[in-house]
């Protein structure tokens, strides 16, 4: 990892409208204040884009829209890896990097049944590859159906495939994490290693990931650009302690209702997304409102302390979209 930019990239939720259908104008503006805040790529139609309640042709529509609004400003992925067959994941793969992604994701646990063993799960790799061409290939230990977390030894074979340009990891122990990353190549600058565990940001980073992709962006963004900006600075180690206690602490109660979580969350902060879901059909209790409440007061006590200057989302909605969405 030659380039020692650190990246945050979130996993983008998808606003509805009333009638619960893909809001376009307010993906627009999610993506704007995404922006506003500083990430460097964005992660399309993945489990907090609650793509397994979208359809084939929502998952296609969405994507391009959001790759046409980006246009080229900073990376996009998107998952690809659907289908009952590997050839109709080859076909779906094919389908979404037509949009015009940077590189398709690959669910690790949509290529072997929870019994298999780790030969058939690189054999259907395998197979993937041969279908798919020269397409730039990513890999996600998405928590659904079910997590297939790589070990070490089975990253290291997929990345000697040179297939595969990205990675978004869920795993929870930093041992483990640190595994991974010592198994990539040192003359491999292609490839981009992404924490999705919030409580790992800090020494992730200073292990030598190239970012984080967690849902916490989905609440406070500026935080966690500041986090991958701020991780690696001798000059900064107290400040980054701090921080990574505190957002180690509201973790698992973000996670509670999520993505309505985040949705209740951004639009606190003023953004134009209702609190519907797909994924998660209950309302918010009141005491989860409240603790969202809380929640929200302390990021602006991390603003604070560490002089971030939190997007101010009344002036982003003053400014025009400026491309209309899809009909």
């Amino acid at each position: 990892m030659k380039n020692s930019e650190k990246k945050f990239v979130p996993v983008m939720i998808t606003p509805f409208n009333l009638k619960a259908k893909v809001d376009f104008d307010a993906v627009s503006r999610l993506i704007d204040f995404y922006l506003a805040a500083g990430v460097k790529g964005f992660f399309a139609n993945c489990l907090s884009s609650e793509m397994y309640s979208i359809s084939e042709d929502e998952r296609l529509e969405l994507t391009q829209h959001i790759v046409r609004y980006v246009k080229g400003r900073v990376p996009v992925v998107a998952t690809g890896s659907f289908g009952l067959t590997i050839e109709d994941k080859a076909e779906f793969t094919k389908r979404i990097y037509n949009t015009g992604v940077s590189a398709v994701i690959l669910i690790t646990g949509h290529y072997s049944n929870l019994e298999d063993s780790d030969e058939v799960l690189l054999a259907n790799f395998n197979k993937m590859l041969k279908l798919t061409a020269n397409i730039p290939l990513g890999l996600y230990e998405c928590p659904a159906p079910y997590k297939r977390i790589l070990p070490a030894e089975v990253f290291r074979q997929l990345l000697e495939t040179g297939r595969f340009i990205y990675h978004k990891d869920t795993t929870r122990e930093v041992e483990d994490v640190r595994a991974k990353l010592a198994v990539i190549p040192s003359n491999n600058s292609s490839f981009e290693f992404y924490d999705a565990h919030t409580p790992n940001a800090m020494y992730s980073l200073q292990m030598g990931a190239k970012g984080m992709s967690a849902i916490a962006g989905n609440f406070y963004p500026e935080i966690l650009v500041w986090m991958c900006n701020n991780a690696t600075n001798p000059a900064k180690k107290e400040e980054v302690e701090w921080l990574q206690s505190e957002i180690s602490k509201v973790d698992p109660l973000i996670h509670e209702a999520y993505p309505l979580s985040a949705k209740y969350f951004l639009r606190k902060r003023g953004l134009p997304i209702r609190t519907i879901s797909r994924a998660h059909a209950l309302e918010l209790t009141p005491d989860q409102k409240a603790t969202l409440d809380r929640i929200y007061d302390s990021f602006l006590g991390w603003c604070e302390r560490l002089e971030i200057v939190p997007v101010d989302v009344e002036e982003l909605m003053m400014s025009p979209v400026h491309l209309d969405p899809p009909i």
